[in-house]
């Protein structure tokens, strides 16, 4: 296909969001094409200036960091005339937001017919529903904006069926391109010697049910197992989740971490817990399988479709008795793990690479280009 001048937008530089966009530039750079990112100036912490100073040299479009909230203010107005000045600077093809808010910016770009529009939720404002005051306002939101959208690129086929259950059915081009993982993902990771039984790796957040894990381990102790955890990342539910192992009476058997890079956080425990109550399309599932690492997770969200055949070993969300038995069976038979986790990893390579990701995404950006006649005019 044509190069083409690509921008991405985004408000944090961090989880999954963030290893997406990286993922997709380096490729789209790879195969030509002249990226530039917007990302917020203030979150993402030393790890997020770290990677985006690295690829930085790469972005022919270049790359800026400005002010940008959670909540909606008149902030957003600013951000958004920066956005549609980089987009003219840069005569861009393709302006592309990711999340809530850097899909609202993309979304709403304006003088600038050249530019196709797409939009990747990454959950964002599907996490809400209408029986919140904040719920309704985020959702009637994504709504209007619905109508200005040219592409809609889901993760999961799961999110593609949230999206028109709460919001309604885009007039744009719709399609759904998994996430992917890279082949240098696939080698095993080893286990420190004094790595703990489990290993979670996530935000500290509600909707991860890092709560859940925490009411299995106690219920394992009451058992009589004294299972031992590491707890790795950050995130607004951190002080609450250490309150939480004190009440439990664990604070020896589960430890914090600070977030860090996924490889180097497998090596803290034997096997890998991800007990989500809300997922799209996590990576942590996609990078636990491809490295081999033993993995407990939930029934949620996209899971089912990564795990197609195996979603039967998956977990109920909330279950934290259902959650203490799977991890029981899987330090007390190690083999059936790693029988589960072979096929896992079969599964994930066949299937959820970086490489179909990538060209799944540009086949849509020229897909909808054709389609609003826009493909001739670069």
């Amino acid at each position: 296909m044509n190069p083409l001048n690509i921008l991405h937008v985004f408000r944090a530089p961090v989880g999954g969001l963030f290893r997406h966009v990286l993922d997709l530039t380096r490729e789209q750079i790879a195969r030509g094409h002249r990226v530039g990112l917007i990302a917020d100036q203030s979150t993402g912490g030393e790890r997020a200036d770290d990677a985006l100073r690295t690829i930085e040299p790469s972005l022919a479009l270049g790359l800026t960091r400005i002010a940008m909230r959670r909540q909606p203010g008149p902030g957003d107005l600013f951000v958004l005339a920066h956005v549609m000045r980089r987009v003219a600077q840069a005569q861009a093809d393709v302006v592309h937001g990711h999340g809530a808010k850097g899909g609202a910016y993309a979304r709403l770009v304006v003088g600038n017919p050249r530019a196709l529009r797409a939009y990747t939720p990454h959950g964002g404002s599907l996490l809400f529903g209408h029986d919140t005051l904040a719920g309704k306002f985020y959702l009637t939101t994504e709504r209007l904006l619905m109508l200005r959208g040219d592409l809609f690129l889901f993760e999961s086929a799961f999110s593609a069926d949230m999206f028109h259950r709460k919001i309604g059915t885009p007039k744009g081009l719709v399609r759904v391109v998994h996430n992917g993982v890279s082949r240098a993902e696939f080698a095993p990771v080893a286990t420190n010697p004094d790595a703990t039984d489990l290993v979670f790796l996530g935000e500290l957040r509600h909707l991860k049910g890092i709560h859940v894990l925490i009411d299995a381990i106690a219920q394992l102790h009451r058992d009589g197992r004294n299972v031992t955890a590491t707890l790795v990342g950050d995130g607004p539910d951190r002080d609450g989740l250490l309150a939480h192992v004190e009440r439990c009476g664990l604070n020896a058997a589960v430890r914090f971490q600070p977030a860090m890079a996924a490889r180097q956080a497998m090596t803290l425990g034997k096997v890998m817990v991800a007990p989500s109550r809300f997922e799209s399309l996590p990576y942590v599932v996609l990078e636990a399988a491809a490295a081999s690492k033993p993995l407990i997770t939930t029934h949620v969200g996209g899971i089912p479709e990564i795990y197609g055949p195996l979603s039967n070993t998956l977990v109920p969300p909330g279950d934290a008795a259902a959650l203490a038995g799977a991890i029981a069976q899987a330090l007390d038979r190690p083999q059936d793990m790693m029988e589960l986790t072979r096929k896992l990893r079969d599964r994930v390579q066949a299937s959820f690479s970086v490489e179909s990701m990538v060209k799944g995404v540009l086949t849509a950006y020229q897909t909808a280009l054709e389609t609003l006649g826009r493909s001739e005019r670069r």
